[in-house]
């Protein structure tokens, strides 16, 4: 048999070509290079397509970003929030705070002043100035505060109108007293949280007051007439109580407690929280007191200690 003809097919040379180093350059010709036009090692083209590219990216970028915002905004209510009371985070247990209240960390939940230094006193009486400052100035409220009204138990409000807490009836806690700072015997503002919506179950009769209730406060409620019991009970007392009384006698003003009337909260614009102030008319000089300020209702649920204290204050007061 003949022998078959091999197929011709073209031979591949391949060729190899080592890396060569690139010509070093100058600061100069890097910032702008003559020969090839470059501009930071591209040229003019380069860098359009790359300052093209980037803004295309970051438009449709922030056009993303603004959708998702506006998504979001959508759902959100600027009168009450979507998620209240036992649906809520916040839930339905307000917190108790308290004024003057340094604004550092470090001096959180203590006062420590020395009566004698004017400029220490001074410190903390502007502090309360400045909490207080929309209570004595109703120009600093949303409408000039005109929808305030001065409320009793028996007042109905009407729609957009609010209770008014009156700053100028706290005796030796006014202003004018220096708020006892200078005396010694200093005033601290008692205040809840606010809750949207939250309404307060009131001790209302003299036989569901609780135990542990102090005595001072069980007999105040019972000596009242039927709708003055229908407050949030304030009471504080030294936290650890020894043989020697450290506080002294505590009076508080203008009552004892939150009168019904300011709730529920309802994020009405001028409306602002009623507060107790608590006088400490002789607490023991150059002594670190621990005061506990604990407010009372039957749906506030009380737990002490220094994590997770619900339905209290703990306050640390030196007077040196």
């Amino acid at each position: 048999m003949p022998a078959e003809k091999r197929s011709s097919q073209p031979r591949i040379v391949r060729t190899y070509e080592f890396p060569t180093k690139p010509e070093k350059q100058t600061l100069g010709q890097y910032l702008y290079n003559s020969q090839d036009g470059k501009i930071l090692g591209r040229t003019a083209k380069n860098w359009a397509q790359l300052m093209l590219f980037y803004a295309c990216f970051y438009i449709v970028l922030a056009a993303l970003f603004a959708i998702c915002m506006q998504g979001l905004l959508v759902t959100l209510n600027h009168q009450y929030p979507k998620w209240q009371l036992d649906e809520s985070r916040i839930g339905t247990n307000p917190g108790v705070s308290y004024r003057p209240q340094p604004e550092d960390a470090e001096g959180a939940n203590s006062i420590q002043y020395v009566a004698a230094n004017k400029t220490d006193v001074a410190t903390w009486v502007n502090m309360i100035n400045q909490f207080l400052a929309p209570y004595e100035d109703h120009t600093l409220l949303p409408g000039g505060g005109k929808n305030q009204v001065i409320c009793d138990f028996n007042t109905t409000l009407s729609r957009g109108n609010v209770c008014a807490f009156d700053v100028k009836n706290l005796g030796a806690c006014s202003a004018s007293e220096g708020y006892g700072y200078i005396r010694a015997a200093p005033c601290i503002f008692i205040k809840l949280n606010r809750i949207y919506g939250w309404q307060p179950e009131f001790y209302e009769d003299m036989d569901d007051l609780p135990a542990e209730m102090p005595d001072d406060l069980a007999n105040h409620i019972k000596s009242l007439p039927a709708s003055d019991r229908r407050q949030v009970w304030i009471s504080c007392s030294e936290l650890t109580k020894g043989e020697e009384d450290l506080l002294g006698p505590i009076q508080y003003m203008p009552s004892q407690g939150f009168p019904a009337y300011y709730y529920p909260y309802m994020n009405v614009e001028g409306y602002l929280s009623p507060l107790v102030a608590v006088h400490l008319a002789r607490p023991k000089p150059k002594t670190t007191i621990s005061i506990e300020c604990r407010a009372w209702a039957k749906n506030i649920v009380y737990r002490g200690g220094s994590r997770d204290r619900t339905g209290s204050v703990q306050i640390s007061l030196r007077i040196d």
